[in-house]
């Protein structure tokens, strides 16, 4: 089956270090090992983004989500099961992760997907993903793969081709939520 051949070419590109334009749950996204700070930075560099804004990374479930973050306040599983949409949770404290993806106040922004190419080049790596909107910082998010530019485009290292036809849906609702259970919308 084609997405278990394009898992894999993704996975070897990543394992090298290397960043991959990829589909996700919600819009088209560069990804990278999200423990590989080199990898990390060719992104921000890519997409001309400052690296205090930080990026978001997708999981594949609790396993991850246990290896980067010691304390996971229980609203956040409430969160993650109840969301009818793709949510993404900012979490305090994060270990494990290239220190270039967290956020000055110490948080990550993360993400369990179930969608399959994401979920199982999840599983192969065994380890989280980063994944930031396919356009260079401040331009409009692109909904279909022809609306990524062509500089993102020569600016990867492997172009996943599945949903290349594909309309996507918005971005993540983003909530943030502090060990002490504060919870604030970011992004609806």
């Amino acid at each position: 089956m084609e997405i278990n051949e394009e898992v894999h070419k993704a996975y070897e590109i990543i394992k090298e270090g290397g960043i991959i334009l990829y589909p996700t749950d919600t819009v088209w996204g560069i990804g990278c090992d999200a423990t590989n700070p080199e990898a990390v930075a060719k992104i921000y560099k890519l997409k001309k983004r400052a690296e205090t804004q930080s990026m978001i990374v997708l999981m594949n479930g609790d396993k991850m989500m246990y290896n980067v973050f010691k304390e996971i306040p229980d609203v956040a599983w409430q969160i993650i099961e109840l969301s009818e949409n793709p949510t993404t949770v900012i979490l305090d404290k994060p270990r494990n992760v290239a220190a270039n993806l967290i956020a000055p106040d110490n948080t990550l922004g993360i993400r369990i997907v179930k969608e399959p190419f994401c979920f199982k080049l999840l599983e192969k790596m065994k380890k989280p993903l980063v994944s930031t909107s396919a356009n260079i910082s401040g331009q409009t998010t692109p909904k279909t793969f022809k609306e990524i530019s062509p500089e993102i485009i020569k600016g990867v290292d492997y172009i996943v081709n599945l949903d290349r036809d594909k309309i996507a849906g918005k971005p993540s609702t983003i909530i943030k939520l502090t060990n002490d259970s504060q919870v604030k919308v970011i992004r609806k």
